[in-house]
Parts: structure tokens; sequence; C-alpha cells
């Protein structure tokens, strides 16, 4: 096994650690251990290795560009790709753990089977086996109900190169199947900036060194998107002030220039109040609101009649004479602009408060100009051609009619006039749903690039809903609590082992992703999984799966690529992404430089009636935040060196959060009896959590934080006091709303 943990890819997991900024003890080494860069500089020699081309497909801001050195067959370092301005040759400390993820002892490794769900009896099995076991299964389901509704398939965002849609595809394949949809990560934030601009597109990352100002509003890019900090430290070395406005004092607040805690789900009225002082002053922009803008002289109207920036204090608990200085000099910045993250809509009035926000930064004139913007997010960059997800039916499926019947009705005979479709359920109550599934039951359901038990909310209810299913199947790289309830897992192939193109949903980079390796054991890539289960269903029933029996990884991720892409990044083939990742041409780096937008009246609308039309104001109103029902308000985001149930369980990585604790303020434990460190139990009405507990005044008084992270030797879980309300909005472009993940409230009592 030594051969397979080379110390070069450990000197460059501690690189990465120093670059990240932890000093001292590195995970558990001295810093002392590295080899100093001029040393190193005389002995590597770069044509000792294959150099290969990979991206991280973890859903994360940076989507980092990766070369990979390999030597005899092995990976033995990685590095981020210096032909990217935005990775510039380094990764975070997760994308340094590569190596040790692909090598990890912990992978599955082959097909398996458990001889009863959660008992931990597992069998090896053949790819024939589990192919021939899940296919009876597939055709018992489609014999008993005459349809394969009765199927399920969750995937969401485990693995974003875009050959993994071929997991849709390969359902697509079977006939009509029930799929979860919708997002828990950024719905409301997406019809939000829909309904305001037509579209979620952001500026170009890189362009916020133009910025004079910048308001970081509730997200952690010192964790989150460490390669767009540089922008940030490059726009305040140029003299502009960088203010961060969120609930917990992050990493990234301890470097701004100013920090705002707000209280949990008042941005709405904060940013309301900031533009009522706009008007007050005389600071709007007029010729944005005038001549690019619909319905301001009723947003103004309301403002005048509702909102004052005392009221705003009072409920966001931001001093008023704060509010209207940083106001004044957001204004008078120019260009200036906002990020927003993506915990801030993740509230029952998360899509309220990003139009909120949008508004502010619309009536200051920082739309549609190179450092500035309301940067949210963008998939300008992702016209691919989703050939492996875009796969026909078999010829006669029945599945759910749509428009012409109630939810779960389906014509058995298969009537000509019958308008068939997949059946749709929430992916944000995914435990409600199967519960609650009928004509027919869920029977099946299909695990892809996702960790229920890890991400999906009422982890209580989730158990009895997958007691309710006859048949589980995952996908996946480790044994996971998902996988713990499962009847077979199935290995599938980590970065380095399969080929992919990804873009990226915040820079305008792409990269290729080659195979650098075989595969290790008996791993397969999504769509390989496909083709297997599509040979074993024809062998038995001939025209049931459309999907392609033999492919070629390669040449379907070829197939990915069009002229479109190829004159958007200026290249010629896809090959040409060999020599490094491209970066979009764009006419301008600010996101509509033309100021003309994709809203109903092409332009920039503070009246939505597309908005009042889908149930919400028609105004960016204030809305207020759900009502308390317990205590402390509980934030649940993910630590620093792991991304939800990724990465802390790769042994490298357990150093640096070697076991979870709730974070509650001094004088809120003193009011309860806690020390700091002590046993606690943090509950409400649908479960509860036993940790042990930190004093911080980084948390507000009433406020409770317990990171995100699956441990593979603990049964922590957020997710046992994490129900799952909804957000207001995200239906319209998602399908489904998202989820009010951060509008949850515990008690916490001494145990």
């Amino acid at each position: 096994m030594k051969k397979l943990e080379p110390v070069s890819s450990r000197r460059g997991f501690l690189k990465g650690l120093l670059s990240a900024g932890v000093a001292g003890t590195i995970g558990g080494l001295p810093s002392g251990l590295l080899v100093p860069q001029k040393a190193q500089a005389g002995t590597f020699d770069p044509d000792a290795y294959q150099i290969f081309r990979n991206a991280c497909p973890r859903n994360c801001y940076d989507t980092c560009s990766i070369k990979t050195y390999v030597k005899d067959g092995v990976v033995q370092f990685v590095e981020g790709a210096p032909e990217s301005t935005f990775t510039k040759g380094a990764l975070c400390v997760k994308g340094y753990t590569y190596p040790r993820r692909l090598y990890s002892p912990d992978r599955v490794k082959y097909p398996m089977i458990q001889d009863k769900r959660g008992s931990g009896n597992w069998r090896r099995i053949s790819w024939e086996e589990a192919m021939d076991i899940i296919s009876d299964k597939i055709l018992d389901i489609k014999k008993r109900d005459g349809s394969l509704l009765g199927l399920g398939l969750t995937k969401y965002s485990g693995n974003f190169g875009i050959t993994n849609y071929g997991v849709e595809g390969m359902m697509s394949s079977l006939g009509y199947t029930t799929r979860f949809v919708g997002t828990p990560c950024w719905p409301a934030g997406i019809d939000a900036q829909n309904y305001d601009l037509g579209d979620m597109w952001c500026n170009d990352p890189e362009d916020m060194v133009k910025a004079k100002y910048i308001i970081i509003w509730g997200a952690n890019p010192a964790w989150c998107s460490m390669h767009t900090m540089k922008y940030i430290y490059e726009a305040k070395s140029r003299g502009a002030k960088v203010v961060v406005i969120d609930p917990i004092l992050t990493q990234t607040a301890a470097k701004a220039d100013e920090y705002w805690q707000i209280k949990i789900g008042t941005d709405g009225a904060l940013a309301l109040g900031m533009a009522r002082h706009l008007l007050d002053l005389g600071l709007v922009d007029n010729d944005f609101v005038t001549n690019h803008a619909v319905g301001f002289e009723e947003f103004a109207d309301y403002l005048r009649e509702n909102i004052t920036v005392e009221w705003a204090s009072e409920i966001c608990g931001i001093p008023a004479e704060n509010i209207k200085a940083l106001t004044e000099e957001f204004a008078k910045a120019k260009p200036a602009a906002v990020w927003i993250g993506y915990g801030m809509q993740r509230h029952t009035n998360g899509g309220a408060m990003v139009r909120a926000i949008d508004a502010f930064v619309a009536m200051s004139g920082n739309i549609g100009v190179e450092g500035g913007g309301a940067r949210y997010g963008h998939l300008r960059t992702w016209g691919f051609n989703y050939h492996a997800m875009i796969q026909k039916q078999p010829e006669g499926s029945v599945g759910f009619v749509g428009a012409t019947g109630p939810k779960g009705e389906f014509d058995f005979a298969g009537e000509s006039t019958a308008a068939y479709s997949d059946r749709a359920y929430n992916i944000n109550k995914t435990a409600q749903e199967i519960l609650d599934s009928k004509d027919p039951e869920l029977k099946m359901l299909w695990i892809s690039c996702k960790n229920p038990f890890a991400q999906d909310f009422d982890r209580n209810k989730l158990e009895k809903a997958f007691d309710k299913l006859e048949f589980v199947v995952s996908v996946e790289q480790f044994f996971t609590e998902t996988v713990r309830h499962s009847d077979i897992v199935l290995p599938v192939t980590t970065l380095f082992e399969e080929w992919t193109v990804n873009a990226s949903y915040w820079h305008y980079w792409l990269s290729l992703n080659e195979q650098a390796v075989k595969p290790m054991h008996e791993a397969k890539c999504n769509i390989e999984i496909a083709a297997l289960l599509s040979k074993a269903m024809n062998a038995k029933e001939p025209g049931s799966c459309t999907f392609p029996q033999e492919i070629d990884a390669k040449e379907w991720m070829i197939k990915e690529f069009n002229q479109g892409i190829y004159d958007l990044f200026g290249i010629n083939s896809w090959e040409d992404l060999r020599n490094g990742p491209r970066k979009a041409k764009l006419p301008s780096s600010a996101s509509w430089n033309t100021r003309e937008f994709m809203t109903p009246s092409k332009k920039y609308e503070f009246k939505s009636e597309l908005c009042e039309q889908n149930g919400f104001n028609a105004l960016p109103k204030y809305v207020e935040v759900r009502k308390p029902d317990a205590p402390f308000k509980l934030l649940t985001p993910h630590v620093q060196f792991a991304l939800h149930s990724q990465f802390v369980n790769i042994d490298w990585m357990e150093n640096f959060y070697p076991e979870p604790f709730v974070y509650i303020h001094p004088e809120a434990a003193k009011e309860k009896g806690i020390k700091d460190l002590d046993t606690v139990r943090v509950f409400n009405k649908i479960g509860e959590v036993v940790v042990r507990a930190k004093l911080t005044d980084n948390v507000l008084k009433d406020c409770a934080v317990m990171y995100e992270a699956w441990f593979r030797k603990l049964t922590f879980n957020v997710q046992n006091v994490v129900d799952d309300c909804a957000a207001d909005m995200g239906a319209m472009k998602t399908g489904a709303p998202g989820v009010a993940l951060h509008d949850q409230f515990v008690d916490i009592v001494r145990v």
C-alpha cells in the first residue's frame, strides 16, 4: 500500500494546508516537515511523470482545474492548473486529498449485497449478479404496476461532471419513472433573480478586483471559495472596503473591514432599510430606474409608506447609523458589488430577501457594470449537448399523466391521447414523498451522486420511509449511512478514473477531466453502469431499455461538445483542453452589460407580474421569517475542510475535525448551566443529537451552530433536528421550492 500513498502526494496536501492559512501543527504533523520549495525545485523532474487534466466535480463555487501527475500507473500528486487565472496553480485543502480518496482503503471496491438492510452483513457479488438482481426487480415492478413509476431516482450534486447526467438518461431509457426534482441548494434565490432580471447571471468573479466596495452577504468564501478571496484581497489593496453581513463571525468576516452580525432571517428588512435611505438621500441611479427598469415608482411608494431605517434596525439588530453610513458609502463608491450567499436564501422568506437585495443593488445603479452586480451564480457556460442524459423511453412506455390527471394517475392501456411523463416528487421532502407515495407506491429507489441520510431532512422520518421501500440501490465510493440503508451498493469511479468535462456556476473556466489511471478494483463510471443494466434488461426482455449496451466513455464525453461550446471558449476541439482549461470569451466581465434583461418587459423588474402570478408579492416587500418554537435558532453550515458528507471521512482529514460540537454563546450557556465541553442534548420535536458544547461569542445569544459532516466512525447527524419546511420560492425554475434548512429551532440541555 505504500506505493499508493506517495510522499509527494502528502507534500502537495500539506502545501495546501499552508496556503489555506493553517499554521503550527498540520494534520498532526509538524509544519517543518514540508520540504522547502527551492529544495523541491532542484529535484523535481516533470518528464518523469505523465500529466493529466482533471477537474474537481464537487458542488463548490471554485470547480478547480487540476493537473494530475502519474508515475507507473499511480497518481503521485496533484496541483491546481496554472493556466487558469482562477485556480492559479493552487487547490484547497480538500482538493489536495484527492489522491487519498482514490486510494482509500475504505472505498467500496466491488458490487455488494446486504443480506438484510442495515445489518452490515455484506457479501461480494459480481457485476453480472448485481445487474441480474436489479433487472429482475425492475421488470417485477413493471409487471405488477403496468408502469415503472414505482422505480424512483434521487440524484443531486455529488459529481457535477457532465457525463454523470447519464444517470437521468439511464432512467429515461427504462421508461417513465419517478424523479425527485428540485434542489436543496439555491432554488429560492434562482427564482428571485429570474423575477427581477429574467435569469440568474453573475459577473465574472475575477472582475471583483475592480470593485470599490464589496458586501459579502451570507457567504463565507474564505472557507467555500478560497480562490475568490485573492480578488477580494486585491480589491482591498486598491482601496475597496469589504463588509461582511452574517449571523456567524466567520473566517471571511474576520478578514473584512467591517462585520455586521445580523439576526437570522432578517436580511430582507436590512436591504429594504438601505433602499429607503438611498431614496431619502437622492442617491438612486435615476438613469437605471427610469430607462432600464419597470415598477420603480411603485416600489418607491412602498418604501416611503412602510419602511424606515429605524424599523429595519430594530428587526435586524444593526444600529440605524451604521445602516445609513454603509448605504451612503456603497452608493458613492461605484462600482460596488454584493455577493449573495446561498445560505441566506434557505429560509421561509429566502426568495423575498434576495429580491430585496437585488432591488437595493439595482437602485444604486450597479447592475450591468464591471466590478458591480448582485452576484449569485450563473449557468452561461453549461450549453452542452447532454447526450448522456437525453435518452428515449422504450416503445409503449406508460407513465404519469401530467396535465390531464391528478398526481398518480396513468393509463395502463397506453392510450395515444395520454401525455405521459415522469412522476415528479419534491427532493426536499424525500421522506414524506416516499411515505405518501401511492398509485403506485414507490417500491425501488436508485441513489447516485447523493447521500440522502446525510443531506435529506428529518432523518428519523427518512428511516421510516426507507423501511417502506422494497429495494434500494446505492452507487457510491464509500460505505455511507445511505449505503447502510441499501440492499445493493455499486462501486463508482473517482475523478481520476473517468472521462468527463466540468463547468462552474461561479467562474467562467471550462476544464477537461481525463481518465488518469485505470479504475481501481471493480469501480465503473455512471454511464458504464447504465450500459451494463441495459444489457441485463434487454437479455430478459428485448426492447425494455434503450440505453446502448456497449459504450466508450471517452467518446461519450466528446459527444457532449458542440460548436457553441467551441466558439464560446475559443477552441477548435475538445482536445485543446488537454493543454489546460479555457475561459469563456465574453464581451464584458459584467453580466447584463447591455442592460437588456430577460424579463417579460426586457427591463429590470422592481414589480414582477410573473412573481405575483406565482403567488408572491409583485414588489420585493418585507416578509417575516419562520416563527420560533424553541429557544435557539439552529444553523448547520458545512465545515471548512469538508463538503456535506464528503472529505471528512478521509483519514488524512480526520485530525482537522475529529469530533463535532454545538457552538453556543457563553451567556446562553450560563443560563442553561452548560460549561465548555459539557456533553449536551440538542433536540426538538423531530429528533435529537448528543454532542459536546463549545462556548463562543462568534454566534448570537439565541443561536446554536452545528456544522454538518459525515464521520465514518460516529453516528452524528445534524439532519436529526432539521425538518423539511419549505422555502418560499424555487418551484418555477427547479421544479420544487427550496428548503428552509436555516429556519430550524432547538433546545439544549446538559446531559
